[in-house]
């Protein structure tokens, strides 16, 4: 009888475990601290109304207010660049209590009045062509001799002429601090309660002074708007 009772307990222990182990438990402790932190920490915040931007359009209740930043990146903490993407600085305004499901895929950008407009991308694919105005290179050592044989310079440590500018590195922790200025910056996604603000990007290479013409357009849960702009 003993034996058996032992066999039994064995085989419960192991249904038990096998169980734990396809279906795990949340930790408490985890969903404590994601309650306590909220849904996101701050980031842009909006401007007092949609009149202090740069023009603003209805979408149903919702009041998408806009201006248009160029290669420009404007962030709380100052303005950094990119060559490979335009910026809008949005700001999403409605009744008190009001929240709305946000997503970048809501927005385009017609450019020069084009047909196809431009698809907003994640901030993330803005983080590579990124460039801090107040951040410089360090200046390369100059040479205390007139010749550089084997150095592959010039006279006083310059480039031969024609030869290509030296690649300059950025380091590791200036990258870091543009990337979380980004992403802080950028436009919170997911159930907001309004007003809400941030940035949005579109891939365009072209020089600013080409711009003729931008227009917003906003499709998304509130209805549909266009904001014209001014490059």
């Amino acid at each position: 009888m003993q034996l058996a009772i032992l066999r039994t307990s064995v085989l419960f222990a192991g249904v038990l475990a096998a169980t734990v182990c396809l279906y795990p438990q949340t930790t408490p402790g985890k969903e404590a601290r994601a309650d306590a932190r909220g849904a996101e920490p701050p980031g842009m915040p909006p401007r007092a109304t949609p009149a202090d931007y740069q023009a603003h359009a209805q979408a149903g209740a919702v009041t998408v207010a806009a201006e248009f930043a160029g290669h420009f990146v404007p962030t709380p903490r100052g303005t950094l660049t990119t060559e490979d993407f335009v910026t809008v600085e949005v700001g999403l305004f409605g009744e008190p209590g009001a929240r709305i499901k946000l997503s970048i895929e809501d927005f385009s950008l017609r450019i020069n009045g084009r047909k196809a407009p431009l698809p907003s991308q994640p901030y993330g694919m803005v983080l590579g062509s990124l460039k801090d105005p107040e951040w410089e290179p360090p200046k390369p050592p100059s040479s205390k001799s007139k010749t550089s044989i084997g150095s592959g310079g010039g006279e006083g440590g310059q480039n031969e002429p024609g030869a290509p500018p030296p690649v300059v590195h950025i380091p590791i922790e200036v990258q870091r601090a543009m990337a979380e200025r980004t992403q802080k910056a950028s436009l919170a996604q997911g159930d907001r309660a309004l007003p809400q603000a941030g940035l949005i990007f579109f891939p365009y290479r072209g020089q600013s002074k080409g711009i003729h013409s931008v227009e917003l357009i906003y499709s998304g849960p509130a209805g549909q708007a266009t904001v014209a702009l001014q490059p």
